[in-house]
């Protein structure tokens, strides 16, 4: 019974997690835009090794081009990123810089909570305005309004003109509220003193869009930069939906594996199932015998082995049920993962553990019914 326990609470915990890590994944890909789409340089290859290029293509005008000419495409923004140190007259952060234009809380789906965003008119002229995410606000101005205050970053003062809403941590652990969003006129003029985005930014007009977007930007972009159809481009498109299923299959691979060792488990307990049914027939060779010779058949016999071999695994299914859950919501508690337990999974588990007893409950069962009743009386 204890392998079938374990097994079963194993099913039930390894469920319960994977399909909360799913469930997590596409929560938190859906709060940051599943239309999402983001063009980086791409690639090059330098004495045959593949490394990141440092003279990006991608210009200003190409996001206004993009704006322009591709009608699946709804909101689209250069991008630029640093890290500084920020710091007001309360404390001091450090953290990464990213320069966007207006258009940025629309393609990450990201409210600004107090204040408000930058204005075209910013970016324009490239304001020393920016927006704080809440870790950084939370670590430089504690516990006073952010809103209306200066900070100042590479020694550049910013006025600080809005306050992002909390999304919390990512799948791999970063935090996405640790960031200051400024113009990316300004970052690049003031900060970095770049000439081009060192990416572009955009989003579908909705999920289904995504791939019909990324095609006619595909194909503008090339024939900006005079590239053949065909032929190798000097940029690279991603989807957050690439990202998406990445994760997804990342966590169905984990939740197999568990149920790979759980399976395992579950075949030792059927195994010891049977074992310990052998040794019942064996010292109950002389009860069988008895029933036997006042007129039992070999199917009543056969029955009696195999029902108690099925109570055997399905109590061991029900405790493990019991087990998987409690140790899913502990452990969810415990690491703070989010869990689904799903009555399917309960049932799958439940409906398994009963297959075991019958599987390897039938040997012994079958070994008992075909004893010869003459023999099994004159057993010691």
């Amino acid at each position: 019974m204890l392998g079938v326990v374990i097994g079963v609470a194993a099913v039930v915990t390894a469920v319960a997690i994977g399909a909360g890590a799913s469930a997590s994944v596409q929560e938190r890909m859906q709060a940051l835009g599943s239309n999402f789409i983001v063009i980086i340089p791409e690639q090059v290859v330098v004495q045959g090794a593949r490394v990141e290029t440092q003279r990006s293509r991608l210009t200003i005008e190409d996001a206004e081009a993009i704006r322009r000419e591709c009608d699946a495409v709804a909101y689209v923004s250069p991008s630029a990123r640093t890290t500084a140190q920020v710091v007001s007259a309360e404390g001091n952060w450090g953290t990464s810089i990213n320069g966007m234009g207006v258009d940025f809380p629309f393609i990450r789906r990201w409210n600004v909570e107090q204040g408000r965003f930058f204005t075209d008119a910013d970016v324009r002229s490239a304001a020393l305005v920016c927006v704080l995410g809440a870790t950084v606000a939370d670590n430089i101005f504690r516990d006073l309004d952010p809103v209306g205050a200066t900070v100042r970053i590479r020694n550049v003062p910013f006025r600080v003109v809005g306050l992002l809403e909390r999304k919390g941590g990512s799948i791999g652990g970063n935090d996405h509220d640790d960031l200051v969003v400024v113009p990316y006129t300004t970052l690049m003029r003031r900060l970095t003193g770049s000439s081009r985005p060192g990416s572009l930014v955009a989003s579908a007009i909705s999920d289904r869009h995504v791939e019909e977007a990324m095609q006619q930007i595909d194909a503008l972009l090339r024939q900006r930069h005079r590239l053949p159809p065909d032929g190798p481009a000097d940029f690279r498109l991603r989807a957050q939906t690439e990202i998406m299923e990445a994760s997804a299959e990342q966590a169905r691979t984990m939740a197999n594996l568990i149920l790979a060792i759980a399976a395992v488990s579950l075949v030792i307990g059927g195994v010891g199932i049977m074992n310990i049914m052998l040794v019942s027939v064996t010292e109950r060779t002389r009860e069988i015998g008895i029933r036997l010779a006042v007129g039992a058949k070999g199917r009543h016999v056969l029955v009696q082995f195999l029902f108690e071999a099925v109570t055997l695994s399905i109590a061991g299914g029900l405790t493990g049920v019991l087990f998987g859950v409690g140790a899913a919501v502990a452990l969810g508690k415990a690491a703070g993962w989010p869990i689904v337990i799903s009555p399917a999974s309960i049932l799958i588990a439940f409906l398994v553990a009963g297959s075991v007893g019958i599987f390897f409950g039938f040997y012994p069962a079958r070994k008992a019914s075909r004893l010869d009743p003459i023999d099994a009386l004159r057993y010691e």
